[in-house]
């Protein structure tokens, strides 16, 4: 059974990887802002929820006629900071923002998973699920800021920062899963796949 990624992020990859599974990663293109729009106030956890099954759900679409057996998994992970939910600010000068909110306080990072299971090319069964967890952030002076900003991580990832890169530097701790905040949950997914008839161990390369 082979286990498809439905996300190019390189650390949901490398958090798989190190965890002992190798999968396949198949990109979604998924249009967040629209499959966002179709839902009436959601909660956090709704939305993140919804737009990990809306890029599972393409993906499936794209690997039913190449994985017979796999189980497809959609990630999406956002911050939610002073009652807004924030997802990845894609330039500096957003970015700059979100940490002008961020620095000193704390977050919530909400992570949305969707597993579907394909059995002999048949769609065989779906779960979802999200993972809260707080972060607490310091306060970078502005020198470490324009340095952070200026090596461009934080532009493509959820909330502006990451636990296991650069940003790692400006976070005090958290209260949670840290798998979950690099953007993958290993004890949601395993709770996941249970429940789609799939023992992790048996994914283990």
């Amino acid at each position: 059974m082979r286990f498809v990624l439905g996300s190019a992020s390189p650390a949901r990859l490398g958090v798989l990887r190190a965890a002992g599974i190798d999968p396949s990663v198949v990109v979604s293109g998924v249009d967040e802002d629209a499959v966002a729009a179709t839902l009436t106030d959601p909660s956090p956890a709704e939305l993140v929820t919804a737009l990990a099954a809306a890029k599972a759900e393409a993906v499936t679409r794209e690997v039913l006629a190449t994985h017979g057996d796999a189980v497809v998994v959609g990630c999406d992970s956002m911050l939610s900071i002073g009652g807004a939910m924030v997802g990845k600010p894609g330039s500096p000068e957003v970015a700059r923002e979100r940490w002008a909110a961020m620095a000193g306080r704390t977050g919530e990072l909400l992570t949305g998973h969707a597993v579907v299971r394909l059995t002999d090319g048949r769609r065989d069964g779906l779960a979802t699920g999200s993972h809260a967890t707080t972060v607490r952030f310091a306060e970078p002076s502005p020198d470490e800021l324009d340095a952070y900003l200026a090596t461009g991580e934080p532009l493509g990832v959820a909330g502006a920062f990451t636990l296991d890169g650069f940003g790692g530097w400006f976070v005090e701790g958290i209260d949670g899963d840290p798998s979950s905040v690099i953007g993958i949950s290993l004890p949601l997914t395993r709770k996941l796949l249970a429940e789609v008839g799939v023992s992790v161990i048996d994914l283990w390369r």
